[in-house]
């Protein structure tokens, strides 16, 4: 293990449940993350795959009715097991910040950004209201909003989509967390402003020496961003690796999906997107075995047993599949010859 100042984050075997009436929802189902200082990770999943659980579950922010777990559960290598709520509301804002996907419903439509900013502010430092507005003004500035002495005396309202989050992410810096979890930031905005939001987050990342966890369902947003991402399907991770791990050695088949679902601009050719069928599982009654296996193309009746357990490929990566990668190019080479004698064989009628 590293040494403690260098360990962002340490999570082992996290679960988080939710009693809703008579049933019990089990959102994530044994969740293992680590992050050390100077990392971006990406997680990634569709919606519904626990990402966002998995990291309110680190923030203490679930609601009443759910249910927390995990054999390690560290930030900065504090042990949040073992704090009481108060010490964690006290970590919140100083040493880890969440930016929320909505800032509309994030921010109150009643209150001035200045006075959002202000709270935020004095809330974790001892500062005047003087100086409070002087930080907030600065920090405004900082994540790209014009005329920001102005900007504070308006409402939330007056503000574009893109700006209200830059509103958000500035109140994270506020009181200058060393961790960050941006909760899809770019999901409302238009590709224009999310490569803006996006390379404002890898800017701070750098100036402010701040470690990023970008919470997203698409793979495509965190290709220039993130440094790691970590797979999340069923409340499951299915696979961990690098950027150029998942991007150019995919193991897991919902990672090779997810890629095949993104636009490929660069070739120049027109090509079907390839979408993935079918649903993703209920985790009030998830399947026994791999969460994927109704939608995977390579599933046997193996898969539908037990959860398969985690493969090492590398010192970074690791897949959640029964298949080795070269077992499943094996098995997509076959696939893709039987269509195309199919196909022929069609013709030649």
């Amino acid at each position: 293990m590293e040494n403690k100042n260098h360990v962002i984050l340490d999570i082992e075997n996290l679960t988080a449940a939710f009693q809703i009436h008579k049933s019990r929802v089990v959102a994530v189902r044994g969740v293992s993350l680590y992050m050390e200082d100077g990392d971006i990770l990406a997680i990634v999943g569709e919606s519904g795959s626990g990402k966002s659980v998995t990291m309110k579950s680190v923030m203490g922010i679930l609601g009443e009715n759910a249910q927390v777990k995990a054999d390690k559960l560290e930030v900065m290598g504090k042990d949040l097991l073992k704090l009481s709520e108060k010490e964690i509301r006290s970590m919140r804002g100083s040493d880890m910040a969440m930016i929320f996907q909505d800032p509309m419903t994030a921010l109150n439509p009643l209150k001035k950004i200045g006075q959002h900013m202000v709270e935020v502010i004095r809330r974790h430092r001892k500062v005047t209201k003087k100086e409070a507005e002087e930080i907030a003004v600065e920090m405004l500035k900082k994540v790209g909003i014009p005329s920001p002495e102005s900007r504070m005396n308006q409402y939330p309202h007056e503000f574009s989509g893109g700006m209200r989050q830059r509103v958000m992410i500035a109140m994270a810096l506020c009181s200058q967390p060393r961790l960050l979890i941006a909760d899809e930031p770019t999901t409302a905005l238009d590709v224009t402003i999310q490569a803006q939001i996006l390379q404002l987050l890898k800017k701070l990342s750098v100036e402010e020496k701040m470690n990023i966890i970008l919470i997203t369902h698409d793979l495509g947003v965190v290709a220039s961003l993130a440094r790691k991402i970590a797979v999340m399907y069923g409340g499951l991770i299915m696979e961990q690796g690098t950027t150029e791990e998942i991007f150019y050695h995919p193991a897991h088949p919902y990672t090779r999906a997810l890629l095949h679902a993104i636009p490929k601009c660069e070739s120049g050719c027109r090509e079907r997107l390839e979408p993935i069928p079918g649903h993703a599982p209920s985790l009030a009654d998830p399947p026994a075995g791999c969460p994927f296996v109704t939608r995977c193309s390579f599933a046997c009746q193996e898969c539908r047993k037990e959860i398969p357990k985690m493969k090492q490929y590398s010192e970074t990566q690791r897949a959640r599949c029964i298949f080795l990668p070269e077992q499943l190019d094996e098995l997509r080479d076959k696939r893709q010859k039987a269509d195309r004698k199919e196909g022929e064989d069609h013709d030649g009628k």
